[in-house]
């Protein structure tokens, strides 16, 4: 009973650690996508027309995913060969550097041209970090769950997103609260970047403090006893998963495409849109998303939990088909200009949005073995993510400007589509051994 206690006490621990580093992982990636849309068009792009340095600015947002799978081959490949925990301190401590640095700045007023210029490049650093920083933390919590709460336990790292997004969105809500408008955009957005440097004491609790999970332990003393298998993956473990899974990760990829492209339209792109098309304050919109995420959190555990007693493919599957269905409820809703209805549509789509991507991490985790599982899962988790999140605001943008907002629910609803067709394509793999070599 006391080795059931201390090993149930552990675990809680784990998760805990990886809801703390994701969640402040995240609060960083998503800090830049409110200012993307609400303070870079004029802090860095101040020259160009308002809606072509919101596109712009929305493309340094795109940058950050560009960067995601980049950051996953790095992370993955050391990852797979020094172990999770490590991998995930490096990841953490590159997140807090560069988002403090963005927080020290000088705009375009100050230095011209290479405002944008560094701000793009710490925005890909930034994309760097969640590249490497989703597999680790995903895989620190899954591989040391019971094989029967794996899903449970995942969405801890899973909740890392939208607790992000809620610390984002107050951490702007409060700043502006506190300064004026013209302090607020002159220097009060600088806040809470800044306060990103506390990332690094997370990383060093994470060092000090956690072992590395079982599997990978177990896989690091087979091959000391097992010469074959020590020469057969000293190749990179990238090309390894690559050469062994190669469908599953085009799948795995296809698989995120619906959270990816709904998940961002309605936690960026709506921000600029709420403003500008029904006429919203910024602290209004900011403050529907946030209610929205807190809403999503507890339901990502209870949807993971389902599918650990009834299996990944059915909830992710049911969460595809109704977010392509609300799709074309989102903007006719935030039209009306009323707070409770834009609440409304974002809430009902993160619900959605939560039914995949909470079961996700135990998902993609069960579909590698573990000598590749951090590289395999993160190749797809983050080629989703640049195929699906990178361009997507600025896609909506583009579509709205040209076509319609109509034409943003149907580029929602296609890519809810394809996930469909990934999901179903993929195995179901609830029931699997992550400790079978």
């Amino acid at each position: 009973m006391e080795n059931i206690d201390k090993s149930k006490s552990n675990m809680q621990k784990v998760a805990l650690t990886a809801l703390a580093g994701t969640s402040i992982e995240w609060y960083d990636f998503f800090l830049y996508g409110a200012a993307a849309a609400l303070i870079f068009p004029t802090a860095f792009f101040g020259e160009a027309t308002p809606s072509t340095a919101l596109i712009l600015s929305l493309l340094t947002f795109a940058a950050g995913f560009i960067a995601r799978p980049i950051g996953g081959i790095i992370f993955g490949h050391y990852g797979d060969k020094v172990g999770r925990k490590k991998t995930l301190v490096m990841a953490l401590i590159l997140m807090g550097v560069s988002s403090t640095l963005i927080g020290l700045l000088p705009t375009y007023a100050m230095i011209g041209i290479t405002a944008p210029i560094l701000l793009t490049s710490l925005r890909f650093a930034q994309g760097l970090a969640i590249g490497g920083q989703w597999g680790g933390a995903m895989l620190l919590v899954t591989e040391s769950a019971p094989s029967t709460q794996r899903g449970y336990y995942g969405a801890f790292a899973q909740a890392g997103a939208p607790v992000g997004v809620i610390l984002a969105n107050l951490a702007f809500i409060i700043t502006s609260t506190l300064v004026s408008e013209e302090s607020f955009y002159a220097w009060g957005w600088r806040i809470p970047f800044l306060a990103s440097a506390i990332l690094i004491g997370i990383s060093m609790y994470i060092q000090l403090n956690l072992e590395d999970t079982d599997a990978f332990q177990e896989l690091q003393a087979s091959k000391q006893v097992d010469e074959d298998h020590k020469e057969s993956i000293e190749r990179s473990p990238i090309l390894e998963a690559i050469r062994k899974y190669p469908n599953r990760i085009a799948l795995a990829a296809g698989a995120f495409l619906s959270i990816q492209v709904t998940f961002y339209i309605l936690i960026a792109f709506l921000l600029a849109y709420g403003v500008t098309s029904a006429d919203m304050s910024r602290d209004d919109m900011l403050a529907a998303v946030l209610i929205a995420s807190a809403i999503m959190v507890p339901l990502q555990f209870i949807f993971s939990s389902f599918s650990d007693r009834h299996g990944r493919k059915g909830i992710f599957m049911t969460g595809a088909i109704l977010t392509g269905l609300w799709a074309f409820a989102i903007f006719p809703l935030v039209d009306t200009g009323n707070f409770w209805l834009i609440v409304l549509a974002i809430t009902i789509g993160l619900i959605f949005v939560a039914m995949m991507y909470g079961p996700q991490a135990a998902f993609f985790t069960e579909l590698f073995t573990t000598e590749v599982r951090y590289s395999g899962a993160t190749l797809g988790y983050q080629f989703g993510a640049i195929l699906g999140g990178a361009f997507a605001p600025t896609i909506a943008a583009f579509l709205w400007n040209n076509y319609g907002i109509v034409w943003v629910s149907v580029y929602i609803s296609f890519a809810s589509l394809l996930t469909l067709f990934s999901v179903m394509a993929l195995t179901e793999t609830f029931e699997t051994n992550l400790n079978e070599k």
